[in-house]
Formats: C-alpha cells, structure tokens, sequence
C-alpha cells in the first residue's frame, strides 16, 4: 500500500518553516553546526526535524555515532526544498518588478579592489541611485570574475564590473574605462636599477612573472607569450604583492601603482613596447529577471562615465 505524506496539499507557513530548517541542516551537516545560524539549540532542531519526518512520512536522515547523513528520500527531499525556494524567490521577485518604486536589493559586484579613481567615480554612481530609489538596500562587493559571470546569469547579481577578456554567451558588456597596463618590477628587484636598455628579450624571458590568472585579450597574450609565467595571480591587488616581493614581475595599471612609482618602490619596464590595453566592463544579462533594476544600474553608469546609452534606462 503506497505511503502518503499527511502535509496537506497546500503548504502552510510551518511547514516551509520546517523545510528551511531541514535545509540549514542539511548545508551546515549537522545540527550541531546549524546551531548558530538557526539561533536556537541543538535539541530544538532535533525536536523541528522530527516534527518534519513525522509530518512527512519519511526517514530524511541519520544522527548518530556516525555522524549526520541524508537517506536516500532526504536527498530528493533537499533538492525538492532547493527549487521550492529557488521558485518563491523568483516569485517576490517578480511581484518587486511589477510595482512602480522599486524594492529589495541592488546588488553590484566587482572583480577587482577598487583604486582611488575608481572609488571616487562607484561613490558618484551610489550617490545617482541613493537619490533616484533610496529605499533600495544596495550591495557592493568583490568576487572572483567567474562567480560574477555565474551570478549575473543566474540573476544572483545586476551588473558587474569585469577586465573585458571574453564573452559570455547571455551577458552584454559595455566598456567604462580603458587604460594602458605595463610591465613592472619593484625595488627590490634586480632589474629596477638597470635602464630599459640593459633589459633586454632574453632577460625577460628568464626571469619569474606573473599570469594574470584569465583568458585576456590577443594584445595581452601576445606579451605574456615573452614571459617566464611562474606565478598567478587573479586581482590587482594581489598582482602587486607579488611583484612588490622583489621576486617577480608583471602587468598592472599606472593609476594602480601611481603611489609606489613616485616612492620609488616600483618602475615600469618597457613602457613603449611591453604593455597592452586594459579595459574594463559594465556587464549584465541580456535579459534580466529584473529589468527595471538593471536599467537603473545602466543608467547611473552612463551618467557618471559619459557612456552613450545601450537602450531604454529608467
């Protein structure tokens, strides 16, 4: 005789209480761990769980000597919970898109540490949209550029802000600001005391340097192709510690070591023939949950970098 679960067929608010609860659990692996996150004891959760299983019919998982352990219906269980609440996510945000003033998070990522410049021209982009919705709760943080690519698509994020090396099928990108990046050493290098000339194809071919960690332009390949690449590094800023260490050199903005090019901690190398363009992206989805947000992150951008608009902005 086939078993049925006595959770009635329109969900209540405790049973998704239960089921978010099962979820933490689940993520965190273990009550024990969950404790925090949940607020409340390990016993408490214990009690929650069961009053899940016992509404449910089911054995979800094993605790134990053996530690926690999802059974086999815990597991279709978890995933069933991933998508219910993927799908009222996506339902709030749905309903946040039809209203006239916009609600919820703004949330804007970038892929490098943000340069004096830089800061100063986000804070004007922050201050365009404090003022047009205010009661947004904006988000500005860093990640890893794949992250921010997988976050746009998966509209986890609005805009991003990458080095423009590659497309992504889905996403659109729009340059805000270009710059030359050179090849350079610091002090503690043994190349900074010697004139270009001196430095010659050969040298820098033997000598360690740093891969930026992506895929970047032809124009870029072709001047790590002269390189030794014996180290990586994925961000500005790390980049910099490298080369700084005395140990490496590599490729970074001017207006990112401006500071230590006029302390004398670092020189650039070959600035007429060992450098390429850096160029850096506005980056959304081509077509976004939420579109109104997207357009008013757009249009903030075109107002402070003087950007020609890319379509209908808010």
């Amino acid at each position: 005789m086939a078993k049925h679960s006595i959770i009635p067929k329109a969900i209540t608010e405790y049973d998704l209480r239960l089921l978010r609860i099962f979820r933490t659990v689940v993520e965190n692996g273990g009550f024990s761990a969950s404790e925090a996150e949940l607020g409340v004891t390990r016993s408490t959760i214990s009690v929650h769980m069961s009053n899940l299983e016992s509404r449910m019919k089911l054995k979800l998982c094993s605790r134990g000597r053996g530690g926690f352990a999802l059974t086999e219906d815990g597991q279709a269980v978890y995933h069933a919970c991933i998508e219910l609440f993927d799908s009222l996510n996506d339902f709030s945000l749905l309903v946040n898109g039809l209203g006239k003033e916009l609600s919820g998070e703004l949330i804007l990522l970038c892929a490098d540490q943000l340069d004096s410049t830089m800061q100063q021209k986000l804070a004007q982009v922050i201050q365009y949209l404090h003022i047009k919705e205010p009661q947004l709760h904006l988000i500005l943080d860093g990640e890893a550029i794949h992250n921010i690519e997988r976050a746009l698509l998966q509209d986890k994020a609005h805009v991003g802000l990458l080095p423009s090396y590659q497309q992504i099928e889905g996403l659109s990108y729009q340059t805000i600001f270009s710059e030359p990046i050179y090849l350079c050493c610091s002090s503690n290098h043994p190349y900074f005391k010697l004139n270009d000339e001196e430095i010659t194809p050969e040298m820098l071919a033997q000598s360690p340097s740093i891969h930026p960690g992506i895929d970047i332009d032809s124009e870029g390949r072709e001047q790590l192709k002269k390189l030794n690449l014996s180290a990586k590094a994925y961000k500005f800023d790390t980049r910099k510690t490298l080369i700084l260490s005395g140990c490496y050199i590599g490729y970074l903005p001017q207006s990112y070591i401006q500071a230590e090019l006029e302390s004398e901690q670092m020189r650039i190398i070959h600035s007429d023939s060992a450098s390429y363009q850096f160029n850096l992206s506005m980056v959304f989805k081509k077509s976004p949950r939420e579109t109104s947000k997207v357009e008013l992150l757009k249009a903030a951008f075109e107002e402070v970098f003087h950007l020609k608009p890319t379509g209908n902005s808010r």
